[in-house]
């Protein structure tokens, strides 16, 4: 069973992280929720995440995929020297790698998304070296990026299907009556 990390501190956009470890613990990844200051975590709306994992005991090797919430906290993920290292360690591998909304621009400004179709959240959009994409939710190589807030599920369940593979995200899909299916 592939195993997910994702990384959370205060001011994570709610749906983005707990709709995407949703899905993903549907399809039956196991995911570990990993709080950057070691405590609980405030989202942006004031939901309040508690028993996270510790950043500081966050150990990349056991992991094959890390996810990236969006929201105000990504000036704290992308000003974090320890998160920085984890990403790079993460791309370096090959590792799956799925940011959302303004996580992306956390990618982007480390020069993750040259070359690369990526979305984010369109008013953060710069010039990242790659080719901008409208959709909700868009996949290059080992890199998936999700557009926004709205974008959770499409987000979520391009993740699934990167980590579990298509058939396991199509009987995901199914379950929860998701269009298109």
């Amino acid at each position: 069973m592939k195993k997910v990390c994702m990384v959370i501190t205060d001011g994570f956009e709610e749906i983005e992280a707990v709709g995407t470890f949703a899905i993903l613990r549907r399809g039956g990844l196991e995911v570990d929720v990993y709080s950057l200051l070691d405590k609980d975590a405030q989202g942006r709306f004031g939901l309040t995440c508690t028993k996270l994992h510790p950043f500081s005991a966050l150990k990349a090797e056991e992991y094959d995929v890390l996810v990236l919430p969006g929201g105000p906290q990504y000036k704290a993920l992308e000003a974090s020297p320890d998160v920085q290292k984890l990403i790079k360690q993460f791309m370096d591998e090959g590792k799956i790698v799925a940011a959302i909304c303004a996580g992306p621009t956390i990618l982007g400004r480390a020069g993750y998304l040259k070359g690369r179709r990526y979305t984010c959240f369109t008013a953060m959009n710069e010039d990242f070296g790659g080719t901008y994409q409208e959709d909700y939710a868009v996949q290059d190589g080992n890199v998936i990026t999700g557009k926004s807030a709205a974008a959770a599920i499409d987000f979520a369940f391009a993740v699934l299907e990167a980590a579990a593979g298509k058939e396991t995200a199509d009987k995901t899909k199914k379950e929860i009556y998701y269009k298109n299916c």
